[in-house]
């Protein structure tokens, strides 16, 4: 290569009828809309219905466990997903999603009136659901969530109480009586 290097061959093959770089990237977004999302995943057997808890909030489900997704907001980043969740995959029960609740020894299906303890079952249709969504929808694939199901809220009862523990000890290089 010449001194202009790489660059400089890029500018001559373009001045040869190639075409040109620029031209070739492109700044729209890989994904579909929202609403075109939301028709493949019909075409892949999911129900899709308004969900009135959330603004503009789509209900999904598939096999007994739902999410509910709404479109993302406008970025400037074109491999954004075409939706985001607004309630994290989970277990239907009695038309609500539920939540993964942890507590370190067994994990919980939890709504607003029901803490129920989750089956192995349960966990794999999550697991299996939150996969496929993903991939549908075009959102990040996260490593520690494709080894199995992650919980939405982790609550230790060997750490119970520990919130509200004494203030930490002053420093003696600290002023205590506004000395």
């Amino acid at each position: 290569m010449d001194q202009r290097g790489f660059a400089g061959s890029l500018i001559r093959s373009s001045e040869a009828g190639l075409p040109n770089l620029t031209d070739l990237m492109k700044n729209k977004s890989p994904h579909p809309d929202f609403e075109q999302t939301l028709e493949l995943l019909r075409a892949h057997s999911f129900d899709v219905t308004p969900y009135a808890g959330v603004t503009r909030g789509m209900l999904v489900s598939k096999h007994g466990v739902g999410v509910v997704l709404v479109p993302p907001r406008r970025s400037e980043v074109p491999d954004d997903a075409s939706a985001t969740y607004a309630v994290h995959p989970g277990i239907m029960v009695r038309g609500e999603v539920s939540l993964l609740l942890d507590r370190g020894y067994q994990k919980f299906i939890k709504t607003s009136q029901y803490e129920l303890p989750a089956t192995a079952t349960q966990l794999q249709a999550i697991h299996a659901f939150s996969e496929e969504l993903t991939q549908l929808i075009g959102a990040i694939s996260l490593y520690n969530e494709s080894l199995g199901t992650t919980s939405d809220v982790y609550r230790y009862d060997r750490l119970m109480g520990r919130e509200a523990e004494d203030a930490a000890p002053v420093q003696p290089w600290e002023l205590t009586d506004g000395h």
